[in-house]
């Protein structure tokens, strides 16, 4: 055990995790030949075409060193605020971690909300400048940054570079240096963590685990300790590029093990293994449940595929924790599911993921966040989704979620992203000037302002050089309101939103605007309303295509053109009583990208 090392990577999003971990997979010669290619650990399309790591990836190399052979276990975390979930996973099965600093942006907000949750868990902080090669490196100023937030010595900021490959092997030195072989007795009774899963079509799902204590053979009986199902361990073995057997497994090790589970329920990441014959007497603790941020529906376009959805949503729950899904019907949609996700990314990565890997075509409704409303009688109702609120005069109060957010940047952009914040109805807390011209504000504000698109506009006001990062932050009192889209006076559920009261006319004005563009002409006037109540704030008409009836009249009487356009009149006015109005898929989508 002695000769084992389990760490993760961590850092901010596009600092050079992955292009680092291939260096080390290349040092050690774990991954030889044509095996090696960019991001090797990112094994998903979706991953490499977007140059994000969305799942955490676990390997393990074989390194020499001073003459002994060590064993060390890597897991390559994503960077992403939205993907937080899977870092402290893996940071539960790890006892290092290596905090990734890019030479040329410096410290980020990511990067100080990883190393809070590695800290939490006692890991030891291998600090590590990467890309010093870039042209627009300031690794002096960097490294300054570093030794402000460690409160580490610059002797121990390790200088690298993931794509030339210097200063790699000092890293791995570093890791069987520095970093603390796993605690555990092989003898005591089994205990392992499961941190992963994910399905496969034939041989059922695979769980990942980190042995704690004791020792796990092929073929022992083994029993989960949350659900408390027992199976046979037919294989366990270890994380190569590929599985690879093994015969035994003692603690300190990290490895999976295959028992024919059939449904994505019996497996709960964080849950324990032990052996049914002499069982541990208590759980590991687990990390933290998660807890969704952003709530959407996703319904199927055709209705007969619901229960295809439901399998391919259990799947992709197996291999991503965080999501959370129930069951629910709209009047416009049918059946579907409200999901929970974490932030909006995540949202677009499952919807793509549905479509690639399930070939399933969905629809998602507005998004939006978890409320809390009081009603006049004393009860407290929880309220996912707009068409589940109460009548409006039986409300007393409503809650919604706030959040602290932090924002790190350069002094020049300070007063755009200040106006920023305060449009999405944010306070300013503090500000922290960190080094030379970096700043960090922290403010409160309400996560249903930062759900659509405040991300991206904060990239694109800073230029791409502002970070940000948040934390659930309590409940506070607001003045919400309903607003529903109404369409020739039928209101569609699929698109009514809840939104704060200063904000109701501009978004129903936009939102109608945006529906007159999107829904096709009909052989009748489509009246576009957005709604408060019984109360219309905003219209749009989407004009009928009409036959130019009175083409045939030149000269003659008016009398003769009036009777033909009345004639029409009457048609078009029976038609919009029997007519009814599609709504498109692209117009949900657009709705929720209103700028």
């Amino acid at each position: 055990m002695k000769n084992i090392r389990n760490f993760c990577i961590i850092a901010h999003i596009d600092h050079g995790k992955s292009t680092l971990a291939d260096r080390l997979l290349e040092l050690t010669q774990t991954v030889v030949g044509k095996d090696m290619q960019a991001q090797v650990l990112d094994d998903m399309d979706l991953e490499r075409e977007r140059g994000i790591t969305i799942k955490s990836h676990a390997i393990q190399m074989d390194y020499h060193y001073q003459g002994e052979k060590y064993t060390l276990n890597l897991i390559d975390t994503p960077g992403h605020v939205d993907f937080s979930y899977e870092v402290s996973r893996s940071i539960a099965a790890c006892e290092g971690a290596l905090l990734i600093v890019d030479a040329s942006q410096g410290i980020q907000a990511q990067t100080i909300s990883n190393l809070y949750m590695a800290l939490e868990q006692d890991l030891e902080i291998i600090p590590i400048m990467n890309k010093i090669d870039l042209p627009g490196a300031m690794p002096d100023e960097v490294e300054d940054q570093i030794v402000d937030l460690l409160g580490c010595s610059r002797e121990s900021i390790i200088r690298a570079s993931g794509k030339t490959g210097e200063g790699v092997s000092d890293i791995l030195a570093a890791i069987v240096e520095r970093i603390k072989p796993p605690v555990g007795d092989p003898d005591a009774p089994l205990q392992c963590l499961i941190f992963d899963s994910v399905f496969n079509p034939f041989r059922g799902i695979i769980a990942y685990f980190k042995i704690v204590n004791g020792t796990i053979n092929s073929g022992d009986m083994v029993k989960f300790v949350a659900t408390e199902k027992e199976y046979l361990a037919d294989e366990i073995g270890i994380l190569r590029l590929d599985m690879v057997p093994q015969k035994s497994l003692s603690a300190g090790n990290v490895g999976y093990i295959i028992s024919g589970i059939k449904t994505s329920k019996e497996v709960k990441v964080g849950d324990t293994i032990t052996h049914v014959k002499a069982p541990c007497e208590s759980a590991i603790d687990g990390f933290e449940e998660v807890k969704p941020m952003v709530f959407a529906g996703v319904y199927p376009i055709e209705t007969e595929d619901f229960e295809d959805l439901r399998a391919s949503m259990e799947k992709l729950q197996l291999n991503d924790a965080s999501l959370t899904f129930q069951a629910e019907s709209s009047l416009a949609l049918g059946f579907g599911f409200r999901c929970g996700f974490l932030g909006m990314l995540h949202m677009e990565i499952i919807q793509e993921r549905l479509d690639r890997e399930f070939n399933m075509d969905v629809i998602t409704t507005v998004p939006n966040v978890r409320y809390k409303v009081y009603t006049k009688k004393g009860e407290e109702v929880e309220v996912h989704n707009p068409s589940g609120l109460p009548d409006p005069t039986l409300i007393e109060k409503i809650e919604e979620p706030y959040i602290r957010a932090s924002v790190i940047t350069s002094t020049e952009f300070i007063g755009a992203i200040m106006s920023l914040c305060l449009g999405k109805r944010g306070e300013l807390v503090r500000q922290d000037y960190i080094s030379g011209n970096r700043v960090e504000l922290i403010y409160d504000m309400p996560l249903g302002e930062i759900v659509f698109d405040f991300y991206d506009r904060l990239k694109s006001i800073s230029k791409g050089y502002a970070s940000f990062d948040y934390h659930p932050h309590g409940m506070r009192e607001s003045r919400l309101i309903k607003l529903d889209v109404l369409l020739n006076g039928e209101p569609v559920d699929a698109l009514s939103t809840l939104t704060h009261i200063d904000n109701a006319y501009t978004l129903g004005k936009r939102m109608c605007e945006k529906l007159k563009e999107l829904i096709p002409r009909q052989q009748f006037d489509v009246a576009i309303q957005a709604a408060i109540g019984s109360k219309i704030i905003a219209r749009e008409t989407v004009k009928a295509v009409r036959k130019d009836v009175t083409a045939k009249c030149y000269g003659g009487d008016i009398s003769r053109k009036r009777k033909l356009l009345e004639k029409q009149k009457k048609g078009k006015k029976r038609m919009k009583q029997i007519g009814t109005v599609e709504v498109p898929q692209k117009a949900f989508l657009e709705v929720l990208k209103l700028d």
